[in-house]
């Protein structure tokens, strides 16, 4: 019996004959993304912007109800709030936008925050108040520059990684993909003002993971074929690879896919911004793969002699005394 293949053993796309156009509309979606955050901004959350955080144990209960928290919090009108675990099943911390002006008014933020502990105190009685602090915005904008850097060697050391284990070209070629990605990410939450928080920068990180591995899965076979196609155009070589690795790709990226779209659909409203970041970034990462990180090759020079030990003078007239050359 045959067996039904999701991509047959024949399939020959031609990807490379539109990569010029392709490319040119990366970098139009490069620069549009970078237009929008610089035009926009993103909107930060209170991770990034500052906010007043209350910390509560519920003593009469195994775990903390943060779901039913984080609806009622909401209710208050103060924003999203962000309602975590902290320190045990039954402590959490709870932390909201304060309004505009309010963290140079003495005393306001404190009582946002207890505007806060006391609706949690009338809805759950035995909750033990343990802060009410203020998050300034000196802090969080320590956290977004921890985050910016935190981007930034996570794209150098995949590149250094390339680089050792290919050669310099593809490091630049996986580096400029990460870019893209990254880039691109960036310009969907500033044109849809979705939350920014340390969440959507885990959801960026996983993101350059999944890029990366599947740059490398075809970096892997682009190597392979060019020590064996030694006389193939690079374009040629590079559309070959590519399709010898797309079942591999498009079954990574559907598993990926399916377990995403509960999660959007039916999730918490807390991780819509995560999952929506994260299910974009498969894309977009499956994309720049192809159309980013393969052209580049083709630019810089790679040949089908790049992977193939150069041969020394000293080898050259030791086989021609031998008659071997």
């Amino acid at each position: 019996m045959k067996l039904l293949k999701l991509v047959p053993d024949d399939t020959n796309i031609k990807f490379l004959k539109l990569r010029i156009p392709f490319f040119v509309l990366s970098i139009v979606l490069i620069a549009g993304s970078w237009a929008a955050v610089l035009v926009n901004g993103l909107n930060f959350g209170v991770d990034f912007a500052g906010g007043q955080e209350v910390r509560l144990t519920f003593v009469e209960r195994e775990a903390a109800p943060i779901p039913q928290l984080r609806e009622l919090v909401g209710g208050l009108g103060y924003g999203e709030p962000v309602v975590q675990e902290f320190g045990g099943p039954n402590a959490v911390s709870i932390r909201v936008p304060l309004p505009e002006g309010t963290e140079d008014t003495p005393g306001a933020a404190t009582e946002i925050g207890n505007r806060v502990i006391a609706a949690i105190g009338e809805e759950y009685p035995g909750a033990r108040t343990d802060g009410n602090d203020t998050v300034s915005g000196k802090v969080a904008g320590e956290f977004r520059d921890q985050a910016v850097l935190a981007l930034l060697a996570a794209m150098v050391a995949v590149s250094i990684y390339i680089w050792v284990r290919f050669e310099w070209q593809f490091g630049v070629g996986a580096l400029f993909a990460l870019f893209h990605d990254v880039s691109v990410t960036l310009g969907l939450f500033a044109l849809t003002q979705m939350e920014f928080g340390l969440q959507i920068v885990a959801a960026i990180l996983a993101i350059i993971g999944y890029s990366l591995n599947d740059t490398i899965v075809v970096y892997d076979r682009i190597r392979e074929n060019l020590k064996k196609f030694r006389k193939m155009p690079l374009p040629e070589l590079l559309d070959l690879s590519v399709n010898e690795t797309l079942a591999r790709t498009i079954m990574t990226s559907l598993t990926l896919f399916v377990a995403l779209i509960p999660l959007l659909l039916f999730g918490p409203a807390s991780l819509f911004g995560m999952v929506a970041a994260i299910t974009a970034g498969l894309f977009i990462g499956t994309y720049s793969s192809v159309y980013m990180a393969g052209p580049l090759l083709i630019w810089m020079g790679v040949t089908s002699t790049s992977f193939v030990p150069q041969e020394s003078a000293l080898d050259r007239q030791e086989k021609i005394a031998r008659g071997e050359a």
